[in-house]
């Protein structure tokens, strides 16, 4: 919690501030996220200078007040990001020094956490790391015992038996952060049921390198990774089941690269069907034609809800105008594809000509199969093209722009999510609708565009809540970042029990057809996966995704089963 709120404070910083930003201290102990600031043009001070200007971030492990007091002189605007839990143990040495108590840490030497904390302990502070240390140390007529943060729990288990048996008069504060002590408690856990563990964590980071040491103990080969690119294959050989954990300051999205690169891995034991099948799946995503063919799914349900005859058209249409839409969007999405699917991000690097192609080809095909079905589909079908393709560029007229700062229709909130929405919904809903001349655009109409946009709004919002963090470095601004992930995942929850119960009144009162009733299943089965994404029964990864996808095509299965039934 403490190193996720540190580094939102800094990208939401940068997106407040125009003028430069830095931080005092390395941030965080990860030199992936501090290369990102670097990038940003964020930099690091290690020294306060006699002058400065402009926001400066306290870094997580806290600092010395003295030092905050002298950045404030110096001339900057000091923002604290100290996590919240490190600022309680503060408090408690502040409070108890001021009592002319004696502060026992608990804690390596040297880190800046510890380093930080002895600024709090007036002069009558001291640094244990060992046992040795502890029995070293004079008696004390008032004192109080407190740990890093990030200290091993076994070793303080170890320090409070020993305080309780020869000074039972001292005063002790478990301070070890809940998520750490979680952590490696399951590190204990997971080394029980694997064959192997991969650790992922900056190798200068004290809590990563201590559940190394916990999963050693646990006699299990482990392997301490930055990223995936540090992962030796060969000590994995032979391997069937790999635990993955990771250390406090591991940013999601490289724990999800990692989990990647190892889901993407042979392992023992595995029949050969099982590995094709996962290529097959990965292929299918990165290419866009199993997301396109889920656009075919749902114009079919969609047409076939409403009385529709004649619908292949249409199906064509929906696949070719989401295939050429999904690919632009990656091609323009790469920078955030680089931290949310680094494998996506390649592809379409070594791609980037054929794919374009592709792109151009599909769209340039839908529109002429919308045009064979008439004008109107024509030039809705040519006007959601051109905004598709002009999302990213200036085109929000100058009073506009003046009034709210926003040039393009990318810059407007959430905007991305609810485009494509809408633009499924036009496809896969409405644009059915002209296919036969005795029908048009009435109460079915609506309410299948309102219940496609709303599948496929929950489908685009989930992904985006799994891609919060590499979104957040780009300076997307998607629900999720909006609005946060827990609201987030409630409002989708909220969205697909809507969209269950809205199919049963809408086909008993004859608007919908019978195949209402059938088509319920898909955004149950879709709050089904969620769940279990939530319970972690299933991880993010291309079978999670491929799952979602699933959930659409699935429609187009249930529909063509209500028509076969029907003949």
């Amino acid at each position: 919690m403490g190193v996720r709120r540190a580094v939102e404070m800094v990208l939401d910083t940068t997106r407040r501030e125009d003028g430069p930003i830095c931080t005092y201290g390395p941030l965080i102990h990860n030199p992936q996220v501090l290369k990102i600031f670097e990038e940003k043009g964020i930099s690091t001070l290690n020294e306060i200078p006699e002058s400065g200007s402009g926001p400066i971030l306290v870094r997580a492990h806290g600092v010395p007040p003295d030092a905050k007091k002298k950045l404030a002189e110096a001339g900057f605007n000091v923002i604290d990001a100290t996590c919240p839990r490190v600022i309680k143990v503060q408090t408690i040495i502040r409070k108890h020094m001021e009592k002319g108590y004696a502060s026992i840490i608990i804690g390596d030497r040297d880190h800046p956490e510890v380093v930080g904390l002895m600024g709090y302990t007036g002069n009558n502070g001291h640094v244990v790391d060992n046992i040795d240390d502890l029995k070293a140390l004079p008696e004390f007529e008032k004192a109080i015992i407190v740990a890093q943060t990030t200290q091993n729990t076994n070793f303080f288990a170890q320090v409070i038996r020993w305080i309780d048996h020869r000074f039972p008069h001292y005063k002790i504060f478990n301070t070890i952060c809940d998520s750490t002590e979680k952590r490696q408690v399951e590190v204990k856990r997971l080394a029980a049921s694997v064959d192997a563990l991969i650790v992922v964590g900056g190798y200068n980071s004290g809590n990563t390198k201590r559940l190394a040491e916990i999963a050693l103990q646990a006699g299990k080969p482990v392997l301490h990774v930055e990223t995936e690119i540090d992962i030796d294959e060969q000590k994995l050989a032979g391997v069937e089941r790999v635990g993955i954990t990771a250390g406090a300051s591991t940013p999601n999205w490289i724990i999800k690269r990692v989990y990647r690169k190892i889901e993407a891995m042979p392992s023992k034991g595995q029949v050969a069907w099982r590995q094709a099948a996962y290529f097959l799946q990965r292929t299918l995503l990165l290419t866009n034609i199993y997301i396109a063919l889920g656009a075919g799914a749902l114009c079919f349900a969609c047409a076939k809800l409403q009385g529709a005859r004649n619908v292949m058209p249409q199906i064509l249409i929906s696949m070719l105008y989401v295939q050429s839409m999904h690919i632009l969007n990656h091609l323009i999405g790469r920078k955030s594809d680089r931290f949310n699917d680094p494998e996506r991000a390649s592809f379409y690097a070594r791609n980037l000509v054929w794919l374009s192609a592709l792109a151009s080809v599909a769209g340039a095909a839908g529109l002429l199969t919308a045009y064979t079905l008439g004008m109107i589909p024509f030039l809705i079908l040519l006007v959601m093209s051109i905004l598709g393709f002009s999302y990213n560029l200036r085109v929000i007229p100058g009073v506009l722009v003046r009034s709210s700062g926003m040039k393009r229709l990318k810059d407007i909130p959430g905007s991305k999510t609810v485009l494509i929405a809408m633009a499924w919904g036009v496809v896969t809903a409405v644009i059915p609708a002209f296919g036969e001349p005795s029908r048009g655009i009435g109460p079915g109409t609506v309410a299948a565009f309102i219940w496609a946009s709303g599948i496929v709004f929950v489908r685009t919002a989930f992904f985006e809540v799994l891609d919060m963090q590499g979104d957040r470095i780009v300076g997307k601004e998607t629900i999720p970042i909006l609005i946060g992930a827990k609201r987030s995942m409630r409002v989708l929850k909220i969205t697909l029990i809507f969209l269950v119960a809205v199919l049963f009144p809408l086909t008993l009162s004859g608007i919908f057809t019978s195949l209402g009733y059938g088509l319920a299943i898909c955004p149950m089965l879709m709050l089904l996966v969620m769940r279990a994404n939530e319970k972690e029964y299933v991880l993010p990864g291309i079978k999670l995704e491929f799952v979602i996808e699933s959930t659409v095509v699935l429609a187009g299965a249930i529909t063509l089963l209500w028509s076969l039934a029907a003949m």
